[in-house]
């Protein structure tokens, strides 16, 4: 029979597992405390988190909503650092930590329900974050509506350049 707190822990990660739109699964052997810290600290400012989990409790939590792949990478200490809003936070932050310290490992990951390998994690990190993609597509956008705005103007200012010498043309003959 399972004990109380370990259910409860399951259940725990069942929810963040479900909430989460990203997540990196770290190998965290060879950090400081204080550097453990720097990282939660660089999640938390992106409204990601950080924790420590034991292996077979996030196999359990993984299999009961049905995410498969995932216990390949349940080896060895294992933390998970979890996005909610950009499922590029979390790669991205652990990937620039791991420039910044060259410490930590990344065993593998999910985005948006979907198992990924480190190599995955790696072109995650590498996306562009959700509001840098819609400045993109805005300005994009923006692109072929001032191009538009242009020849509007422009035909405009033709027709008033037109009717403007045809007015000098009748003064100058008097007419």
């Amino acid at each position: 029979m399972a004990r109380p707190e370990k259910v409860e822990a399951v259940q725990r990660l069942k929810e963040q597992l479900r909430r989460a739109r990203g997540i990196v699964l770290t190998d965290f052997r060879g950090l400081s405390v204080p550097e453990m810290e720097a990282l939660r600290g660089s999640l938390r400012k992106e409204g990601a988190e950080y924790r420590v989990v034991k292996n077979t409790l996030l196999g359990i939590a993984a299999a009961e909503l049905g995410l498969q792949g995932l216990e390949r990478f349940l080896q060895g200490p294992t933390g998970m650092a979890v996005g909610y809003d950009d499922p590029t936070t979390p790669a991205r932050v652990v990937h620039e930590f791991i420039r910044q310290y060259r410490k930590l490992e990344v065993k593998g990951g999910i985005a948006e329900g979907r198992v990924l390998d480190p190599a995955g994690v790696r072109a995650l990190a590498e996306l562009p974050s959700r509001p840098e993609l819609l400045a993109r597509v805005v300005g994009g956008l923006q692109g072929p509506l001032y191009g538009l705005v242009g020849v509007l103007v422009g035909l405009q200012r033709s027709l008033v350049y037109a009717l403007d010498q045809i007015r000098q043309r009748r003064e100058a003959s008097g007419g």
